[in-house]
């Protein structure tokens, strides 16, 4: 029994410094935004959807700055596909190639979460994104609660999502 007690402090020793290095970088690389207030987007998903209605929605928001050409994102996107069934997701195709390409792209890959193209990475910018991908967690007021950059897990992301409901 007393092997086992060691083994499960170990782990969990192990899994409190993972989260607070990984609490550490995300301060360090998260983007300093002058407002905490979800910026006013307007416009349409690649899927069609008005993004004042996807916006509009109730609970907390994941916004999503990722790339087509992004190796950690393409690590990411089935969390996102996971994630997107229970909150409202938007994410942001940042310097991806046409819509029709993105499409394609996510086609080959299974997801359909909604998508707004950045072909120029003006929105990345206006959002001060410089990591692939970043993440930010919006509460049902439109408050920034979470800024994730790199790769993040589907629990996490649900997690971080449950807390600013």
């Amino acid at each position: 029994m007393g092997k086992w007690v060691g083994v499960i402090k170990k782990v969990f020793l192990f899994l409190i410094t993972f989260f607070l290095l990984s609490t550490l970088f995300d301060y360090i690389r998260a983007p300093k935004l002058p407002d905490t207030r979800l910026p006013r987007l307007s416009g349409h998903t690649l899927q069609g959807e008005s993004l004042k209605t996807l916006l509009g929605k109730s609970g907390p928001l994941l916004i999503q700055f990722w790339g087509t050409w992004c190796p950690v994102c393409r690590q990411e996107i089935d969390n996102i596909e996971r994630v997107a069934r229970h909150y409202p997701v938007l994410t942001i195709a940042v310097e991806s190639g046409s819509d029709a390409k993105i499409r394609q792209w996510m086609k080959k890959r299974g997801v359909d979460f909604p998508v707004l193209s950045d072909p120029s990475g003006r929105l990345a910018k206006r959002f001060g994104v410089s990591v692939y991908p970043t993440s930010f967690i919006y509460d049902s007021r439109g408050t920034l609660k979470f800024t994730l950059t790199g790769y993040t897990t589907t629990l996490g992301l649900l997690a971080r999502l449950k807390l600013a409901e």
